[in-house]
């Protein structure tokens, strides 16, 4: 019997320290209650740091955002990994994480580089939707329009939701009380690598004018791609994430790739300093539930197949009724009705 070590204080306050950078995720649940009338309601929530108590009270109307992007990185996170042995279950226990997000682990690395975006993104649109009083659109492109478009409507204002976003999502990450030196030095390239993939998917929308919808005339403007394109982005730099120590170069300490083979790492790229457990069987000290009872896909190679995500021990069928719609017909003018239909569907879970 190997011998179980239990955890040093230090080891301990590191943990909890590296928790603080993304615990604010609980205002999914306990700020989306709140009026965000008085600064007093700041201090009452669990999940912020002093300094993030403080943007909050300067900044009370942006609060709504702040608690729609973590709603929104809840959901999104695991839609994204819905069918990838590790499903992002865990980030519904903001803001007491579990191994799997409080250690240096690529799936650290997606959470907190689709948080640093999702609060970004959230701002930048509410500034265009007239949500904010201290912003609006997005400054008109210093680009020339071309011959058959003008510079119009209502753009995202990426400036001012990097700038808020990033002051709100870094805070936690500048205390040198808060986790080891390599943990937010990690901690941070992500945030940084998120608010980069998230600017890079500014693309321009337009809207046509003209005689008969002739799109002789078009107005454009910059928007953002949705909070599941940048997670679906993110997603691929996870899949290729490079693990890296914090090392002496020069005169300071710097992520390097541990790979000496490794090609130069890039601001978006996504980083990680410990290798993650398989997750196919529990281990509450590493963080994985496991994947027994998961529901997987007979027919897909994929990671959502069964063979890869029962991690070989095999599989059970059972059939369920599922009701939908059916035999459905268009009515003059101008509506559908259609029947329910009831039939069974076999489906199948690991064992």
């Amino acid at each position: 019997m190997g011998r179980f070590t239990v955890p040093t204080a230090a080891v301990l306050l590191c943990q909890l320290g590296l928790a603080m950078a993304i615990q604010w995720l609980a205002l999914a649940e306990n700020g989306s209650g709140a009026s965000w009338d008085r600064i007093h309601h700041c201090r009452l929530l669990a999940g912020l740091v002093p300094d993030q108590v403080q943007i909050c009270r300067r900044n009370l109307e942006v609060m709504n955002s702040i608690v729609q992007a973590a709603s929104e990185i809840k959901s999104i996170c695991q839609k994204t990994f819905s069918g990838m042995r590790w499903n992002c279950s865990s980030i519904q226990r903001a803001p007491s994480f579990g191994p799997d997000l409080l250690k240096g682990t690529r799936e650290s690395a997606f959470v907190h580089a689709l948080s640093a975006a999702a609060i970004a993104h959230s701002i930048a649109q509410a500034c265009a939707s007239g949500s904010l009083p201290l912003c609006s659109c997005g400054s008109v492109p210093s680009e020339l329009p071309g011959p058959d478009f003008r510079w119009g409507g209502c753009g995202d204002n990426l400036h001012y939701g990097l700038q808020l976003g990033a002051a709100f999502a870094d805070s936690p990450l500048k205390s040198n009380k808060l986790g080891s030196q390599a943990l937010r030095a990690m901690n941070w390239h992500n945030n940084v690598a998120g608010r980069q993939v998230l600017s890079e998917s500014l693309d321009t929308k337009c809207k046509c004018h003209g005689v008969s919808g002739s799109c002789s005339v078009k107005t454009c403007w910059k928007a953002l791609l949705s909070l599941g394109e940048i997670a679906s982005e993110l997603k691929s730099k996870y899949l290729a994430a490079i693990r890296v120590s914090h090392r002496l170069v020069g005169h300071r300490k710097q992520l390097k790739p541990t790979e000496t083979d490794i090609r130069v790492m890039r601001d978006t790229d996504l980083v990680y300093l410990i290798n993650s457990p398989d997750y196919c069987t529990p281990n509450v000290h590493l963080g994985s539930v496991g994947t027994q009872d998961r529901q997987c896909n007979k027919t897909s190679a994929g990671s959502d197949g069964c063979n890869l995500l029962c991690c070989g021990r095999g599989y059970n069928a059972y059939m369920e009724e599922v009701v939908e719609r059916c035999h459905c017909k268009y009515r003059w003018c101008c509506y559908v009705v259609c029947k329910r239909c009831r039939r069974l569907v076999e489906r199948y879970v690991c064992k």
